[in-house]
């Protein structure tokens, strides 16, 4: 690669974070959710039924996060053109307490890895971003790792 995008100079750009956006989160706003996608599961719909669980009462759906949005660190790629293209690389999800009806959860998003490879097209720069989603009490609850590619 002649231009190398992701430097030295780039790499200090690791470990930025966004804005930490807080949410509570109400009961009906996770029955509203488990019905969009369909999940009938008495854990997130049914406050009886989900207090004789190993939970004690209702808790959201795994995927209840993609609800909570996070700013994204503004990132500086010098040498990449506002024409570049983009790509979801995917994202890894690891999961530690429940979110609860009641909870008030903190998602912030932070630049965890920057790396460049050659393409077909080109370079391509793999950014990867890590999304913590944290309750009232500083416990994480869920971490997200996703990785966007720029070519």
């Amino acid at each position: 690669m002649a231009n190398k995008i992701v430097t030295e100079e780039t790499r200090k750009q690791i470990g930025k974070t966004g804005e930490i956006r807080t949410y509570d989160v109400e009961r009906g706003a996770i029955r509203r959710f488990a019905e969009a996608i369909g999940d009938a599961n008495p854990l997130f719909n049914d406050e009886r039924e989900a207090r004789k669980t190993r939970f004690g009462g209702m808790i959201a759906p795994p995927t209840f996060c993609r609800s909570m949005g996070s700013p994204i660190p503004g990132i500086e790629l010098p040498g990449m053109g506002k024409e570049f293209r983009g790509l979801d690389g995917g994202s890894d999800w690891e999961y530690f307490h429940p979110i609860r009806v009641g909870d008030r959860i903190s998602v912030q998003t932070k630049l965890v890895d920057l790396r460049e490879s050659e393409g077909r097209l080109g370079p391509m720069v793999f950014i990867t971003m890590e999304t913590t989603y944290t309750n009232q009490f500083g416990e994480v609850c869920v971490t997200q790792r996703s990785t966007a590619i720029r070519y």
